[in-house]
C-alpha cells in the first residue's frame, strides 16, 4: 500500500543553484550534498533556500552551480549541535528534479500537520498583525519535521486562537529572512531564518475532508507519495 503520509509535506521550487553542492552525509550507502537555490518573489526579491540532494540525482541530472532547476521535495528539519547547543535546522530534501518550467509557481509548499507549540501573536511597529506557529509534520519511520510558519493579517488573527494538537493544512511559500542577533554588549551578528509564509490555512474536520478528496482524486499521483 502506498505511504500516503508523505503527501503531508510537498514542496515545488523553481530557481537557480547558486553554489556548488558540498558533501553533507551518507545514508544507506548513498551520499547527500547541500547547496542553495535562489528563488525569485513577485517583488523581485530573492529567497535563498537550503536544499539537500542525493549524489544519484546530481549525477543523473548533472546538477552544478548556475543551473536553472525545477524540483519537488519536502521541507525537513533536523537538530544540529553547535557550540554545545542544539539548533533546529531546515532544508528542502529533494526527491525529484522535474523538467525546468520558468512559468510555474516558483515557490509552493503544502503541509498537513499539528500545532505543537502555543502560537505567538504580535503586531509590528507599523501595526501589521503577525502570528508565529510551529507545525509538526509526520514522516515515515515515526519521525516528524518541525516547521516554523508565519501568518499575516486576517490569517494571523485566525491562527492565534489555535490550540496545541489542532490539525492544520498549510499552504504558502518558503522564505528566507535575515535578522540581527545580539552576541555581546555591543556586538551583533547577521543570521538567516527560514519559515513558511502562510497564504491559506485549513483547520479541523476540513483537513480530513481535504485529505480524502486528495486521495480519491483522479489527479492523484501515487509516485508522489512514495
Amino acid at each position: 500500500m502506498t505511504n500516503l503520509t508523505n503527501l503531508s509535506n510537498k514542496v515545488f521550487l523553481t530557481g537557480k543553484i547558486v553554489c556548488e553542492p558540498v558533501y553533507s552525509h551518507e545514508m544507506f550507502g548513498e551520499g547527500f550534498y547541500e547547496t542553495t537555490i535562489a528563488v525569485k518573489r513577485l517583488s523581485e526579491q530573492m529567497d535563498f533556500l537550503p536544499i539537500t540532494i542525493s549524489e544519484r540525482l546530481i549525477a543523473e541530472k548533472d546538477i552544478k552551480m548556475g543551473d536553472d532547476v525545477t524540483l519537488y521535495g519536502q521541507f525537513r528539519s533536523y537538530n544540529k549541535i553547535a557550540d554545545g547547543k542544539s539548533r533546529l535546522m531546515l532544508t528542502v530534501f529533494v526527491r525529484e528534479i522535474l523538467d525546468y518550467d520558468p512559468d510555474s509557481n516558483p515557490n509552493a509548499i503544502e503541509l498537513i500537520g499539528f500545532i505543537c507549540k502555543p502560537t505567538v501573536y504580535r503586531t509590528t511597529p507599523f501595526n501589521r498583525e503577525i502570528c508565529d506557529l510551529l507545525v509538526a509534520v509526520n514522516r515515515a519511520y515515526n519521525k516528524s519535521d518541525y516547521i516554523p510558519c508565519i501568518a499575516w493579517g486576517r490569517n494571523a488573527r485566525f491562527v492565534k486562537y489555535l490550540a496545541v494538537g489542532e490539525q492544520v493544512a498549510v499552504y504558502g511559500r518558503i522564505q528566507s529572512r535575515e535578522y540581527q542577533k545580539k552576541v555581546g554588549d555591543d556586538e551583533f551578528v547577521t543570521k538567516t531564518a527560514f519559515e513558511v509564509s502562510v497564504s491559506r490555512i485549513v483547520v479541523g474536520d476540513k483537513v480530513t475532508e481535504l485529505i480524502e478528496q486528495t486521495y480519491n482524486s483522479d489527479d492523484f499521483d501515487e509516485t508522489m507519495a512514495i
